[in-house]
C-alpha cells in the first residue's frame, strides 16, 4: 500500500504525563505513530492482560509506524488486496490523526480493525483517518492489539481468555485519559468498529467500566455473539496447538518463537474449518467474567444509555464463498445439510425462500445469502428492533454499492474505502470497475454520516436524503449510487422460519 501523503515541518509534539511524542504533518493533520497504551506484552508478559505502559526521558519520535501484531495473511486478500509489514509481539500501540494537539475539545473516533481476531491493524494504511480528521476537524485513532493464539487463545495455566478484548479495553482507557493532549474531547469518544472490531465494540456496550468512557457507538458487519466460544471448546483448540508445537509445560510457552505460533494456528485453522463456516479457530471466549454466552443482551443493557449506529453490507459473504471452491461446487446434499443445521424442520420451506432471494441458484450466492443473515444481517436487525423497542432506537444502514460485474459485490468490508474516504490506500479488487466519480460521491456521503454521528449522535447530513432512526417502520440507509431510505429492505417480516 502506498499512501499519498507528505510530511512538512515544523514536527507537531504533544506532552504527555508519559513523556513528549514528536510526530510529522501529513495532508494537512497531525500524526502520531507507533504510540504505546500498554507495556510491550513479550516474555514473562506473553499471555498476561495488558500492563501500564512506561514512561519515557525526552522526545520519543512518533513519526513512523511501529510493528503491527504476529499474524498469518489476510483471508480476504483476494477481494482487499494484501499487506506485508514488519510484525512483533511489541505491538500495543495506537496511531492518532488530529488537525492540531492543541487545547481544543475536538470529537474523537476510537477505530478498531477487523480480520476475524486473526489479521489486521489499526496502523494500516486502509484506516488512515487523515481525511477525517482533516474534513470533520476531529481526532481520529487506530488500535493494534493481539490477535489469534496469542491475543484469545485460552490454555489453563497459560493464558486467561480475551486478552486481546482486554487490550482494547486498555486503549480506550488510555484514550480517555490522554487525548485532550492531542486536541480531543474525552468526554465525546465515539467507538468504532468493523467486523470483529464491530463485535469488540458491542463488547464494550456490554462491559459497564468500558462503557462509561465513551458517548457513542458504531458497529459495521458485526458477527454478533457467533463468534463467543464456550471455554471447553476454546480450550481444547488451544491444547491441540500446543500439541501441534511440540510444547510439554506451560513454561515453554514463554519460549516458542511467535512465528511458530502463527504458523501452527494457520495449520490449526485449516484443519478445524468447516463446510460453510468463516468462524476461526481463536475469538473471545463466553467465561462468565467478561461474557456471559450470550452478549446480545448485555450489549443492548449498554446501547439503551449511548447513541448507536449499526449496519452491514449486502452481501457479506460474496468476500468469503465467491473464491470458495468447496462452496462454489456445494451438492445438493450439502447445502440442504447447512439449511437443516439452521432451521431443523423447516429447513425445505426456508430453502424455497432463500431461494427467491438469491441473485442465482449457484451454492455460493444461496448459501452466501443464508451464512450472511445467520452471521451478519440477522443480528444487526434484530439488534435495532429490541434497541427500538427499549426506547432508543438506533440509525441502521446497509451498504448497497458494487463494481457493475465485480463479482465481490457489497462484500464484507467493502464499505472500509468510503468510510474513510481514502482510495489512494487501496488496491483493492472489490473496488475494480467502479465509476471514480460515483464512488467519491458515496465516500462523501458515508464519511460525513459518520463524522454527524461522532459529532451529535445523529448521522444525517444535507448531502444525504432524510435519515430517520429504525423503530417500527424498519427504516434504512442504503448507501449506495444513489443513496436512499427504504423501509425493511432486507425483508425481515419474511424471516419466519428463524428459531
Amino acid at each position: 500500500m502506498t499512501a499519498a501523503t507528505t510530511a512538512t515541518s515544523p514536527s507537531p509534539l504533544a506532552t504527555l504525563d508519559l513523556g513528549t511524542l514528536r510526530g510529522t504533518t501529513e495532508q494537512g493533520v497531525a500524526v502520531f505513530r507507533a504510540v504505546p497504551y500498554a507495556a510491550p506484552p513479550v516474555g514473562p508478559l506473553r499471555f498476561q492482560p495488558p500492563a501500564p505502559p512506561a514512561a519515557w526521558n525526552g522526545e520519543r519520535d512518533a513519526s513512523a509506524h511501529g510493528p503491527i501484531a504476529p499474524q498469518p495473511p489476510s483471508r480476504l486478500s483476494m477481494a482487499m488486496g494484501g499487506f506485508s509489514l514488519p510484525q512483533d509481539e511489541d505491538c500495543l500501540t495506537l496511531t492518532i490523526w488530529t488537525p492540531a494537539p492543541d487545547g481544543a475539545r475536538r470529537p474523537v473516533m476510537l477505530w478498531f480493525h477487523g480480520g476475524a481476531f486473526m489479521s489486521g491493524a489499526g496502523s494500516l494504511d486502509w484506516y488512515s483517518g487523515a481525511t477525517m480528521a482533516a474534513r470533520g476537524d476531529m481526532v481520529v485513532v487506530g488500535v493494534n492489539y493481539r490477535l489469534g493464539a496469542l491475543g484469545f487463545m485460552h490454555l489453563p495455566d497459560v493464558s486467561q481468555p480475551n486478552l486481546g478484548i482486554l487490550d482494547q479495553f486498555a486503549a480506550l482507557e488510555w484514550v480517555s485519559a490522554r487525548i485532550a493532549a492531542f486536541g480531543g474531547d474525552p468526554d465525546n469518544i465515539t467507538v468504532a468498529g468493523q467486523s470483529a472490531g464491530g463485535f469488540s465494540v458491542l463488547a464494550m456496550l456490554a462491559v459497564p467500566q468500558a462503557r462509561a468512557r465513551f458517548r457513542r457507538a458504531i458497529v459495521q458487519s458485526a458477527p454478533f455473539g457467533r463468534m463467543l466460544r464456550s471455554p471447553e471448546d476454546s480450550a481444547a483448540r488451544g491444547a491441540r496447538l500446543q500439541e501441534m508445537l511440540g510444547i510439554t509445560g506451560p513454561e515453554q510457552w514463554h519460549s516458542v518463537p511467535a512465528a511458530d505460533i502463527v504458523a501452527a494456528q494457520f495449520k490449526l485453522t485449516v484443519a478445524t474449518a468447516a463446510f460453510a463456516n468463516a468462524v476461526p479457530p481463536f475469538t473471545p471466549v463466553a467465561d462468565g467474567e467478561l461474557f456471559g454466552e450470550d452478549l446480545l443482551p448485555a450489549a443492548l443493557a449498554g446501547a439503551v444509555e449511548r447513541d448507536v449506529l449499526v449496519g452491514h453490507t449486502r452481501d457479506e459473504m460474496a468476500a468469503f464463498f465467491s473464491v470458495d471452491e468447496r462452496v462454489k461446487n456445494a451438492s445438493p446434499e450439502a447445502i440442504e445439510g447447512c439449511f437443516r443445521d439452521y432451521f431443523g424442520a423447516a429447513a425445505g420451506k426456508a430453502t424455497i425462500e432463500y431461494r427467491q432471494r438469491a441473485k442465482s441458484d449457484a451454492p455460493d450466492h444461496l448459501l452466501g445469502e443464508l451464512t450472511g443473515d445467520a452471521l451478519f444481517a440477522g443480528g444487526t436487525f434484530e439488534f435495532a428492533e429490541r434497541l427500538a423497542a427499549m426506547g432508543k432506537p438506533a440509525h441502521v444502514f446497509r451498504f448497497d454499492w458494487a463494481a457493475p460485474g465485480n463479482g465481490f459485490a457489497a462484500c464484507h468490508c467493502g464499505e472500509l474505502p468510503f468510510v474513510f474516504n481514502n482510495f489512494y490506500a487501496w488496491q483493492a479488487p472489490m473496488l475494480a470497475g467502479g465509476d471514480q466519480g460515483a464512488m467519491q460521491t458515496l465516500a462523501t456521503q458515508m464519511q460525513d454520516a459518520w463524522i454527524a454521528f461522532a459529532r451529535s449522535g445523529n448521522p444525517a447530513h444535507p448531502g444525504l436524503p432524510p435519515w430517520p432512526s429504525h423503530d417500527t417502520e424498519q427504516l434504512v440507509m442504503l448507501f449506495d449510487a444513489p443513496s436512499r431510505v427504504e423501509s425493511d429492505p432486507a425483508g425481515r417480516a419474511r424471516w419466519r422460519h428463524w428459531p
